[in-house]
This record gives C-alpha cells, structure tokens and sequence, in this order.
C-alpha cells in the first residue's frame, strides 16, 4: 500500500488544458481565442498602408510630364507674367541704351570742349584768309575739323538765318529795313552740338526790324 502511494507521488500528473465550447462542441486549446482574435490596430495599419500607396502613385515622370504639358499649353496666368517679363526687359534695355549713348556723349563732351577754343581761332584765321589752299596750316585745320567731326561735333551759325533764342546769343542788335523778322547778321562765334545736346550757343549779331 505504502509503494503505491510512493509510486502515484513519484509519478508526474498531467492535466489535460482544453476547453470544450459548450456552443459547437469543439475542442479548443488555451491560447486559441487570442490566436483567433484580431490585432489591435490592425485598421489604422491598414488605412496607413493606403495613404502610401497613393502617395507612391505620383512618379517623377508624372511631374515631368506635367510640367511639360504646361510648357506647351502654359495657362492664361503664365502668359500674362510671360508678357509682363518681356515688356519690362524690353524697357530696362532702352534705358540701358539711352543712359549709356549720354554718358557717352557726356565723355565725349567734355572732351571737345577743351578743343573749341582752338576751332574759334580756326575760324578767325580763316576770316583773315590764313587758312587758304596754299597756306601751312590749311592741312591741319582741315584734319581737326574732320577729327572733331567724326566724334559728333557739329558747327552751326549762319548769316541769315533767322534768329533762335533757343540756339543764338546775340550780343549786338541793329535796326534794319531789310528783315521782317529777327536775322542773324554776322557770326561772331560758332556755336556747337553733339549729337543732339547743344555744346555752346553761336554769338551772333541780330538785324531787327524796324
């Protein structure tokens, strides 16, 4: 009797852990319901998931192609910034051009300036008949006259033509019978412009009507 029950105390008891469904009459073992059983999250992975994949339907060839398309058919907006863009480029070279001919005609100015002294004493040699064919320096006033010629420089200032306040100094008036109208009598002094700016007014004698 004492063997027996030493034998059934040595003896390892083993318990037998399913579950029987009362529903379905199913054996079940433990763990089953969890093994069956949804994962918590599993929604939101799912929805994760699908926000990727159309996110990862946009390819680069996609926006390529896009902005392709709107090179070739660009919209009403881009026409009109297009337009708007070239008409100020077109403006910015104009008054680039215009300021760089001025300055240019400023340097050049002031450059001829310092020459028409010399041109004034050209002229009253010439008065004096100095400067004819045969005379020395005939060559080398026609060869300043030209220099200064090709830089823009051009003399202005007949006998009569009619007086411009605008483009004549006059330092002496007389009476005439002759004149209707203000005329330049004698040129006392050449007057100048470059290119379109007016260098020096021309001193001149005015005949005035009576």
């Amino acid at each position: 009797m004492s063997d027996d029950k030493n034998q059934n105390h040595d003896e390892p008891v083993f318990r037998d852990k399913r579950r029987i469904d009362p529903e379905t009459g199913e054996v079940r073992k433990p763990g089953a319901e969890a093994e069956g059983a949804p994962e918590q999250g599993a929604p939101e992975a799912a929805d994760a998931a699908a926000s990727v994949a159309g996110d990862e339907e946009l390819t680069v060839d996609d926006i390529l192609n896009a902005a392709n398309a709107e090179v070739q058919e660009p919209s009403d907006e881009h026409l009109a910034d297009l337009k708007r863009v070239t008409a100020e480029y077109a403006n910015y070279r104009k008054r680039t051009e215009a300021n760089r001919e001025a300055e240019r005609e400023r340097a050049v100015g002031a450059a001829v300036a310092a020459l028409l002294p010399v041109l004034d004493d050209l002229d009253r040699a010439e008065k004096h008949g100095d400067l004819e064919s045969d005379a020395p320096f005939a060559t080398i006033a026609a060869k300043l006259r030209g220099a200064v010629e090709k830089l823009g420089l051009t003399p202005f200032g007949e006998v009569g033509e009619a007086f411009d306040p605008q483009r004549h100094e006059a330092i002496f008036q007389q009476p005439a019978d002759d004149v209707e109208t203000d005329t330049v009598a004698d040129v006392v002094e050449t007057g100048y412009t470059l290119g379109g700016t007016l260098l020096r007014a021309a001193k001149v004698v005015v005949k005035t009507p009576q």
